[in-house]
């Protein structure tokens, strides 16, 4: 963190002993008798404390020459010491008057030893190189914090969710652009590692020391200053927070990865689903799930699906629907989107997973006797937390969450590996909404091509067997990119997901271990459509190319794998 200029003065102006005692000749402290020690211990206790300067140093905005400097000493209180020897020295005489006319304070001349303005010489020599070396650290700190803010705007103006810092033998920054990594910049090992501890320096919420080979988490938020720049520093507008989180590496010094949480770009109908790419058919499920006042929906994916998006999306329009008069109660750590009219808990006062979870606990406890209609919960991570969400369903709230999870059946699976107990798994009155999303990249349809170009690839081949003539004719590839994509073929990312209102015979197949049966059972009785045939239908409409399909669901001549 860069110091404040005027601790550093003050800092600076404490010299030490053997500084102190050094000669103007050069002569070392040890050589020095000790009376004549403690008479410099004295001179610099009496006009270097305080942060006091010496004006008349060389190299000061004071210019006058050194033949008259050796006679004299002036300080910024105004005290003025002159060589009793030169008492009537026009030379010094000169001085007053040019002091005066500067306007300087100067007071009355106070008469001391040649040996003395020599010692007050020395001493202030070794304090302005020392405060020379602060300024140089400081503004070295200074110009690392603004790389890092160059870093996070051009990473920001590029929508870039995270943004990864390798040092080993050299530094590279990658940037993860629509789901895919791109190395983006390239600088030496130094440079990178000033780079890691100038962000750790500016995080808001962090441990109180930053350790290069030790796993540490921090966030630093948007709207306020980086810390040591005295306000000067900020994100850009669009960030609304970075998590950070440092790991040490082998065959490295470090590595870090920032992820970028960005404000709404919608604000006035950030409650519109279909924006995040939910079709007619999603919406009707979530109204419909939105609708029943109580009970468990859990959003699954993996890091980096949109999860706390579709989620704060959801609670939006809950509350919308709602004319604002349910009490929703958040429980997130951290908050990562604003929800208006929620009532957003932050889980902050914690450095290690055993804390958080504790403390995540207690805000779990505090937010169920806070009188709340509807809960959610930014993530299940434990079985205490688990524990405490299925209390919420089960005492007559609508509890709304994430988890980590391979698909909308898989959350089940998860659930009961994390330990909560079978019987709340198969009760359809507290399990109420099981969803899994993908980000799917989205095709510019200004350079978009037909798959009837590749027509002789293995992909196209599958496409053919799967869908048949209707397939070919209707899908697309990504094109060559132009100037509406920025020459990359793709316009940004939508979300695909798959969403199961669960009954209680798919609840006995699933906790029996019929997977199959299930999912057989899911997509014909309960008409319900796999993150696949989700998947197929954005791509016959020609959103989404044939690759991403097959990069996030399988090859499409195989069955869906659960």
């Amino acid at each position: 963190m860069v110091a404040d200029s005027d601790n550093t003065e003050n800092e600076n102006a404490d010299i030490s002993a053997s500084e102190e005692l050094s000669g103007a000749d050069g002569t070392s402290a040890e050589k020095l008798s000790g009376s004549e020690k403690e008479k410099r211990l004295s001179i610099a206790d009496t006009y270097f404390s305080n942060g006091n300067r010496l004006l008349t140093l060389s190299g000061s905005s004071l210019v006058i020459n050194d033949d008259t400097r050796r006679l004299l000493a002036l300080f910024s209180d105004g005290r003025f010491l002159v060589s009793e020897s030169h008492k009537f020295d026009g030379r010094v005489l000169s001085f007053e008057v040019l002091a005066r006319k500067k306007k300087l304070a100067i007071q009355k001349p106070t008469y001391v030893s040649q040996n003395e303005i020599n010692a007050i010489y020395s001493i202030g020599e070794r304090a302005q190189a020392s405060v020379d070396a602060s300024e140089d650290t400081e503004l070295d700190q200074l110009q690392m914090q603004k790389d890092f803010v160059n870093v996070i705007a051009r990473a920001a103006g590029q929508k870039v969710s995270d943004v990864h810092v390798i040092v080993a033998d050299s530094t590279q920054i990658m940037f993860r652009v629509n789901g895919m990594m791109t190395t983006e910049m390239e600088y030496n090992k130094d440079w990178g590692e000033a780079f890691v501890r100038a962000a750790f320096a500016s995080a808001d919420v962090s441990d109180s020391n930053y350790a290069q080979n030790e796993f540490q988490a921090a966030q630093k938020l948007g709207s306020t200053p980086l810390r040591g720049s005295k306000g000067k520093l900020m994100l850009p507008h669009n960030v609304l927070a970075i998590r950070l989180q440092f790991n040490p590496i082998a065959f490295g010094s470090q590595y870090l990865v920032m992820r970028l949480l960005y404000a709404d770009d919608n604000p006035d109908g950030s409650g519109d689903l279909t924006a995040l790419g939910f079709g007619e058919f999603e919406e009707n499920l979530f109204y419909r799930l939105r609708a029943v006042p109580v009970g468990l929906n859990v959003i699954a994916g993996p890091t980096g699906s949109g999860k706390s998006t579709t989620l704060q999306r959801n609670m939006i329009k809950l509350l919308q629907e709602k004319n604002y008069e349910i009490n929703l109660i958040t429980v997130e750590d951290p908050p990562e989107y604003p929800i208006p009219g929620a009532r957003q808990m932050p889980v902050t006062n914690a450095n290690t997973e055993e804390e958080k979870d504790e403390q995540f606990t207690k805000a779990l406890s505090a937010a169920l006797r806070s009188d709340p209609d509807v809960m959610m919960v930014g993530e299940v991570r434990s079985l205490s937390a688990a524990q405490l969400t299925f209390k919420g369903a089960l005492s007559g709230h609508g509890v709304w969450t994430t988890l980590h999870a391979n698909s909308a059946p898989a959350i089940l699976m998860r659930l009961r590996d994390m330990g909560v107990e079978t019987f709340k798994l198969l009760d359809p009155e507290l399990i109420k909404g099981l969803i899994s999303q993908r980000l799917f990249r989205k095709l510019c349809p200004h350079c978009r091509i037909s798959v009837k170009e590749r027509i002789n690839e293995l992909s196209v081949q599958r496409l053919k067997v799967a869908l048949g003539d209707f397939g070919i004719e209707n899908t697309y590839v990504r094109g060559p990119g132009c100037k509406y994509c920025n020459n990359t073929g793709i316009k940004g990312r939508m979300c695909v997901p798959e969403i199961i209102l669960p009954d209680a015979v798919f609840l006995e197949l699933m906790i029996k271990g019929e997977t199959r049966k299930a999912i057989d059972y899911w997509t014909s009785d309960l008409n319900g459509r796999t993150l696949k045939e989700a998947a197929m239908e954005r791509m016959l409409k020609g959103l989404i190319d044939l690759d991403e399909v097959e990069r996030w669901c399988g090859l499409l001549d195989q069955r869906p794998v659960y």
